[in-house]
């Protein structure tokens, strides 16, 4: 969790950073920020910080998962050690960001690099630098008052409620790579990657919230991809294995590996199955095994939305199985139509 409420914004660099690819150009300004007007500071803070309020924690990383060869990390220690430091240091970041910028579907845009104090991390305040793009212009309408005259006119400008791409690089856990979030509003193209992947080498921190968030998932993807390939096994019961194990941790403060698989899977074969299933998947994907963690509400209440508990039948049902699966049963009746008789006591 983290609060800006008291926060400090120390100092704010800005340059313009175009796409190399189509020939746009880098600026960089030749010094900080003037933010000495407190409603230009407040303003900043909520641009900022406000979008990370329950963020995903990330390491730097680098080739060989070497974080010390990650450029960033070398500029983030620069600034973190020396404050006066920012400018220079923030040129540097922009000829960075400018360097990977060459796929032609990236945006230019404004890249503010900002230092900051008295933010709250988990209740104790940390210091942090952020590193921000703002690609889109968004258009504000103006009333002009002129003696008894009103005009309406448009500017084009930053929307301070929509930051587009961001990172807070907190002065934690330097021995693991900082401790680092982000913003990304264009993530899901394959192009804009590159924020995360070549412009700052992150990978998930090995804590709580991804220890929940990669086991849920491990699941859900053995239940809907795998299960059904060595067991014969009705859609409504791949339904009532994944709500048993969403609620596995929606229902317990910590979790045990073997509790999950006798709660969730029952049957040895099964738990056998999914074991072999978890240490393939984990080994593919470069995943840490972890069997006992502390479980994050914010991870199951994140990752929970992509269960799905709805049986559809045809194009003329749907049946959302939220309980007791022993209340709803599969038949097929003499003339080999498959159907389902659904038992309950209220109807609403």
């Amino acid at each position: 969790m983290i609060d800006y409420t008291h926060c400090t914004i120390e100092s704010v660099a800005v340059h313009r950073v175009g796409n190399k690819t189509n020939g746009e150009d880098l600026r960089c300004s030749k010094k900080l920020l003037d933010i000495s007007d407190l409603k230009l500071r407040e303003l900043l803070a909520r641009f900022f910080i406000k979008p990370f309020k329950t963020p995903e924690f990330y390491n730097l990383t680098f080739s060989n998962e070497d974080f010390r060869l990650n450029p960033i990390f070398s500029f983030a220690s620069t600034i973190f050690e020396d404050s006066t430091s920012l400018h220079d240091t923030s040129v540097s970041i922009a000829k960075q960001l400018f360097e990977v910028s060459s796929h032609p579907h990236i945006k230019p845009g404004d890249l503010f690099v900002a230092k900051f104090s008295n933010i709250e991390l988990d209740g104790s305040p940390a210091e942090a630098i952020g590193i921000f793009k703002s690609e889109n212009q968004h258009s504000f309408l103006k009333f002009e008052d002129e003696t008894d005259e009103f005009h309406l006119t448009y500017e084009d400008g930053i929307n301070i409620d929509k930051l587009d791409k961001g990172c807070l690089i907190f002065n934690e856990d330097k021995a693991e790579g900082y401790k680092v979030c982000i913003i990304d509003k264009s993530n899901k193209s394959n192009e804009a990657q590159y924020w995360k992947d070549t412009f700052l080498h992150l990978k998930p921190c090995n804590d709580d919230y991804h220890s929940t968030k990669d086991f849920l998932n491990i699941t859900k993807q053995y239940l809907t991809t795998q299960v059904s390939e060595e067991f014969e096994i009705q859609k409504a019961d791949k339904i009532d294995l994944l709500n048993k194990s969403v609620e596995y941790f929606k229902s317990h403060d910590s979790f045990d590996k073997e509790e999950f698989e006798n709660d969730v899977f029952s049957d040895n074969e099964l738990i056998e199955s999914f074991r072999n299933f978890d240490d393939q998947y984990r080994e593919t994907n470069d995943i840490p095994h972890q069997d006992n963690f502390e479980i994050s509400s914010h991870a199951v209440k994140k990752q929970s939305k992509g269960f799905k508990s709805v049986l559809k039948l045809d194009k003329n049902f749907h049946i959302y199985i939220h309980g007791d699966r022993n209340q709803i049963e599969h038949g097929i009746d003499p003339d080999g139509r498959k159907y389902y008789k659904v038992y309950y006591t209220h109807e609403q």
